[in-house]
């Protein structure tokens, strides 16, 4: 019989190994930012996004075929329906809002106002009556609205619309993105994190790829350097879907409350990132409205978890 020293440190092996592919998955989120920035700059938003809605529907329908071969799992109608809402609001428009966000704003802006996901995450439980918010929560959501507006105002009172207006399309694409993790969950727990990922992501394809193949046929495809074809490929095969099945078993390995804190590593990852290859600069204002935006989130996020969990129900099917 093994001993309870040996059992527990076979038993934390995984969780320490969940912790530091958190923190890779997280660096490599970070580091993506700045690498974003140049290949929308490259190809434009539309191009990128024709790119990655043209590989992605092979790399998802081939790990299908991994796991189920040719019979893949059949859905119910109304979860058939969800998932088609879920693809196209919470992929499509979302990863098509955040690169024309990332395209007129900067890389450490991006980052930051991306981090503010978790703030529109309890709106939408609070809409859906799924949540009641504390006063902790409402003053962290308040401290993460003022963090934002201070981090925007020098783009704001220098009249700088493009990059102004980037940076309200990225808290949009925040808002898509938490309605992806809430509206996900009930079907993720009918039938697991990847199917529902994969099965979202082929709903997406058809409308993303009918708006953006007209622009992306405008593209010089024939000009880009092949750094920037690597650069693509990391990004669309590594970023957008190796860590994103990383970061599921992470999440299941550790529990989303404690996964959750490494996404404020992001933003002082995509910052330093972003000043060593692009010289982007940040001033004391915009220093102090990131920190502020993210204390909001984190108060506003972990207030709460002392409460019991709200009974899950299907938003989705509303």
């Amino acid at each position: 019989m093994p001993s309870p020293t040996l059992a527990t440190s076979v038993s934390s092996a995984p969780h320490r190994l969940s912790l530091w592919a958190g923190l890779a998955v997280i660096l490599a989120w970070g580091l993506n930012f700045p690498l974003q920035k140049t290949l929308l700059t490259a190809m434009g938003p539309e191009g990128f996004l024709f790119l990655r809605f043209a590989l992605m529907p092979v790399l998802v329908t081939g790990l299908l075929l991994q796991q189920h071969g040719l019979r893949w799992p059949r859905v119910s109608r109304a979860d058939a329906w969800a998932l088609l809402r879920l693809g196209f609001l919470g992929q499509g428009l979302h990863l098509a809002l955040s690169s024309y966000g990332i395209h007129f704003s900067t890389p450490f802006s991006s980052s930051v106002l991306l981090a503010c996901g978790p703030v529109f995450t309890l709106l939408i439980l609070r809409a859906w009556g799924l949540e009641r918010l504390r006063r902790p929560q409402l003053l962290g959501m308040a401290v993460a609205a003022a963090g934002a507006l201070l981090f925007m105002s020098d783009k704001l009172l220098a009249a700088n619309w493009r990059a102004g207006g980037g940076d309200l399309v990225l808290l949009t694409a925040a808002a898509l993105f938490s309605y992806y993790t809430v509206a996900a969950k009930p079907l993720i727990e009918r039938h697991g994190a990847v199917l529902v990922m994969c099965y979202a992501s082929l709903a997406a394809t058809v409308p993303v790829l009918a708006y953006a193949t007209p622009a992306a046929l405008r593209v010089d495809w024939a000009a880009l350097s092949p750094w920037i074809w690597l650069g693509a490929l990391w990004a669309i095969v590594v970023i957008g879907f190796l860590t994103w099945l990383a970061w599921g078993w992470v999440n299941a390995q550790r529990g989303v409350a404690r996964t959750a804190p490494l996404i404020y590593l992001m933003p002082p990852i995509a910052g330093v990132a972003a000043w060593l290859s692009t010289g982007e600069t940040f001033s004391a204002v915009k220093l102090a409205g990131a920190a502020l935006a993210l204390g909001g989130v984190a108060l506003a996020q972990f207030a709460g978890q002392s409460r019991p969990a709200p009974v899950d129900t299907n938003p989705a099917a509303t």
